[in-house]
């Protein structure tokens, strides 16, 4: 049975993409921490990142880090925040969002009902920042 990433990967549900290529895709979560909050999620399910081939992993935190420098940029904010948490969700994802302080790193305090019209807009911004930094083929549009 696919699961939900999946299915927003297959185009089943509706997703807020910001980045595209063979393995790996990216998406705005529907519960941000801060705005801009992003999932990285390979193509292929894997249920914890443990299990995933080292390349699979090398490849998602590449694209984490390009999402992360456009993050900053586009969201001034100080740094970048990485996790992988793994228990929303049984299909590996990586968390990258902007952030300015360790209370960022409270999942607790993700927005359960963001505002669509801001979402739309994050989304936005990261895809400029990240065209902007030459990765315009991996960008897809709105």
């Amino acid at each position: 049975m696919s699961t939900l990433f999946t299915k927003i990967i297959n185009g089943e549900i509706p997703g807020r993409f910001i980045w595209k290529d063979e393995h790996a895709v990216a998406f705005l979560t529907i519960g941000p921490i801060t705005h801009g909050h992003t999932l990285v999620v390979p193509r292929v399910e894997v249920d914890q990142w443990t299990q995933a081939p080292a390349e699979l992993m090398a490849h998602l935190i590449d694209i984490s880090g390009k999402i992360g420098r456009a993050q900053v940029r586009a969201f001034g904010s100080e740094r970048a925040g990485l996790m992988i948490a793994g228990f929303e969700v049984p299909h590996l994802h990586v968390h990258v969002w902007p952030t300015n302080s360790l209370a960022d790193f409270d999942i607790t305090r993700a927005d359960p009902k963001p505002d669509p019209a801001i979402m739309d807009q994050n989304a936005e911004k990261l895809r400029a920042a990240l065209r902007e930094d030459g990765f315009v083929d991996q960008v897809p549009e709105a």
